[in-house]
């Protein structure tokens, strides 16, 4: 059962900062080949390397005050995977949002609900300029969630860790605030 510390909290979820201890939901989470092959491209993650993801969520935690926060079913405590921040344009007060849902809890409104709450977080608690996101070609679930979300296309990027081109959005303040007007 997870620390019921929620610094942030949705209707059914509840965001707290990866631990050291948190080895375990790491594993879960990113040891699911499922949820990592659209983005990472090493194939399944052995514990060191999964080890070493949790550790760069907490130390950019310390560095930045943002990372993929654990995210949590409020009412059974069940780990759902992550939503968060992390550095993507400091200069230009430009952060990359991103989601990881445990593949067991696909298809059930856990992304939207998560990516929401992240958006009213960065750009209302953080006064954030704008988000960026990015998606593997392949996956279309997160292309339709970012178009949902209101993210406009703004241009294909290189992404490393998988050696693709990947379709790239922008959600600007200004955008973010008429959307909110709407809703």
């Amino acid at each position: 059962m997870p620390k019921n510390n929620y610094f942030l909290k949705s209707q059914r979820l509840g965001f707290r900062i990866w631990t050291p201890d948190d080895l375990d939901l790491a594993i879960g989470l990113w040891g699911d080949y499922e949820v990592t092959k659209l983005f990472d491209g090493r194939g399944p993650l052995s514990r060191d390397q999964i080890q070493k993801r949790l550790l760069a969520e907490i130390a950019a935690q310390v560095e930045h005050d943002i990372q993929y926060w654990p995210i949590f079913h409020r009412k059974t405590g069940e780990h759902i995977g992550c939503a968060g921040l992390r550095p993507y344009d400091l200069p230009g007060n430009v952060l990359e949002i991103g989601f990881h849902i445990c593949s067991k809890y696909w298809r059930q409104g856990y992304a939207l609900e998560s990516a929401t709450k992240i958006l009213s977080y960065a750009f209302n608690t953080k006064q954030v300029s704008g988000l960026f996101a990015g998606h593997n070609p392949k996956n279309s679930a997160s292309r339709n969630l970012l178009v949902t979300l209101g993210f406009q296309y703004t241009h294909d990027e290189y992404y490393e860790p998988t050696g693709l081109q990947h379709p790239s959005y922008l959600l600007t303040k200004d955008a973010y605030s008429g959307l909110e007007k709407i809703s």
